[in-house]
């Protein structure tokens, strides 16, 4: 359950987008070559300081943890703008914080927290998540990253390697990137090609404590995004069923249709519990968080993707067209339920 001042906190951040985010706002983002409109990304920072929730006071930060950052992404999940909020200012700058390299984090948290700067994390390889795409020499790197969210306009990288962290300007010779195509347009992702490319190692911790992290600050974080936009299409159903009429009635006054719409509200406090436990768990480093993430990962996938098709279902016809947003949330359920990957269930040690 969240506090009073978490729920003051997600009432202003709602307020902004409601005013600033609407179907309208984010479709006209999603066709530019950024992906997303700047000026939204500029009033989050500046209004609310969105960017600086998770970034320690001594880098230009507020101070505050992930619990805050990932409120946040809950609330863009419910408009599914695609500002590089969970790309940059959560992966990018937990990176960066994880590294443990105290000139890094100086030299980059505090442009990042202001909103001037953007962090692409390089990570997966072409299978997935569980293996680098990028491998390092030296701090000469080479290869792939695959699936890079944030990635196309980023300034800096942060490349995961097997054998640790290293920090690239986007600009540098050798750096090569494009667009890739998704299922899902509110969400860029790009491909980025590093070819013999001297990069900054980052940190001297044991890169896979750092990516035993990072998969876990990201699952809850999805699982975080998933929340809102499930809540999301439950209103806009429930909306939709008190004003569609067929035979003479409004459809949401027939039986079967209440159950299935308690069933999709079920399915969504449910969620909701799961994700805040998982958020609660990472933010505090609990000895849970393993079990927390995974339950949360694999409830929320679940949980978003049968109501999305709920939604699809009880708004009939027009639910299939471009002009309505339900195969937006469609395509944003499929899409984050692959992205990351999915966590091997923990091993529960014996009593």
């Amino acid at each position: 359950m969240t506090s009073t001042e978490h729920q003051e906190f997600i009432a202003s951040v709602r307020a902004l987008l409601t005013k600033h985010a609407g179907s309208a706002a984010v479709r006209a983002g999603m066709d530019t070559e950024l992906g997303y409109d700047e000026k939204l990304w500029r009033l989050l920072c500046e209004q609310v300081g969105v960017a600086a929730l998770a970034i320690p006071e001594e880098y230009g930060g507020f101070g505050a943890s992930l619990v805050e950052s990932l409120l946040v992404v809950t609330e863009l999940g419910r408009t599914l703008a695609g500002v590089p909020m969970l790309g940059s200012a959560v992966l990018g700058a937990q990176a960066v914080l994880l590294s443990g390299d105290v000139d890094a984090c100086e030299r980059l948290l505090p442009e990042v927290a202001e909103g001037a700067r953007t962090i692409a994390l390089c990570w997966a390889g072409p299978d997935g998540w569980d293996a680098p795409g990028v491998h390092a020499d030296g701090e000469i790197l080479s290869g792939t990253s695959h699936y890079v969210l944030d990635g196309l306009h980023a300034d800096t990288l942060v490349v995961v390697t097997p054998t640790g962290l290293f920090e690239v300007d986007a600009a540098a010779d050798g750096v090569s990137r494009h667009s890739v195509p998704t299922m899902d347009p509110t969400r860029k992702l790009a491909e980025i090609t590093f070819t013999g490319v001297a990069g900054r190692r980052l940190g001297t911790g044991d890169p896979a404590a750092v990516t035993a992290r990072l998969h876990e600050i990201a699952w809850a974080a999805v699982a975080a995004e998933q929340v809102g936009a499930a809540e999301r299409c439950l209103e806009l159903t429930v909306e939709y069923t008190k004003s569609r009429v067929q035979f003479g009635r409004a459809i949401g006054s027939f039986q079967a249709l209440k159950h299935r719409m308690a069933d999709m509200y079920v399915l969504v406090e449910s969620a909701k519990s799961t994700s805040y436990a998982a958020t609660t768990a990472v933010a505090e480093r609990s000895s849970s968080a393993a079990e927390d993430v995974w339950a949360a990962r694999l409830h929320c996938s679940e949980a978003f993707s049968t109501i999305v098709a709920e939604m699809v279902q009880l708004h009939g016809g027009i639910a299939i067209t471009w002009e309505h947003d339900a195969h937006l949330f469609f395509k944003r359920a499929h899409g984050d339920a692959q992205l990351f990957g999915t966590p091997h269930r923990p091993l529960v040690q014996p009593a």
